[in-house]
């Protein structure tokens, strides 16, 4: 069996991602399962925390359904201004320059894809007020299953505002997935 191709999108973004030496993008197996989360949003708001070069956003935006927006943000100017031209025909993906926390005016959302660290470490709570009920965020860059005493994954997974589990992506990196009670 062969799996699907790259979209077009995810190519240019992975793309421009090697030619300015940005190393941190999500994995091929992260963006498929965004995808797929993407793709049963409709008439909703999809938000992302922390673009970088645009290839997670541009897994989200390559299965957004025409009646969605997505609102992604990034800390660092440079890659902000690089994400908005990559998004900049899509009407319905905006690409803002900024903290993490300058979309607490963007919210609610129905899916959240939390790509960076403070949101994901020290400001959970927070984190979780972005989210309408029901709604799912997803978190990545973690290891396999989770070893016992992992505090960061464990404050997610063990959290009572959530329903969590983990999803392994492939055979060494796994996300975390919740729906907000």
């Amino acid at each position: 069996m062969t799996r699907p191709q790259l979209p077009p999108l995810v190519r240019e973004a992975m793309a421009a991602a090697a030619g300015s030496g940005f190393t941190q993008s999500c994995s091929a197996g992260i963006g498929r399962l965004l995808q797929v989360l993407t793709a049963g949003v409709r008439n909703g708001c999809i938000g992302e925390l922390g673009t970088g070069s645009g290839v997670g956003s541009a897994w989200i935006a390559s299965a957004l359904d025409p009646t969605s927006e997505l609102v992604t943000v990034e800390l660092d100017e440079g890659l902000a201004l690089r994400a908005a031209g990559l998004f900049a025909d899509l009407g319905n993906v905006t690409a803002l320059e900024g903290d993490w926390s300058v979309m607490v005016h963007r919210a609610p959302f129905d899916l959240l894809f939390c790509d960076t660290v403070s949101p994901k470490r020290d400001q959970i709570d927070a984190t979780i007020s972005l989210l309408s009920p029901g709604a799912t965020i997803v978190l990545d860059d973690y290891t396999g299953l989770a070893p016992v005493g992992d505090t960061e994954r464990d404050a997610w997974l063990l959290h009572p505002h959530l329903v969590t589990t983990e999803v392994l992506v492939s055979a060494t990196e796994a996300a975390v997935v919740g729906v907000r009670r």
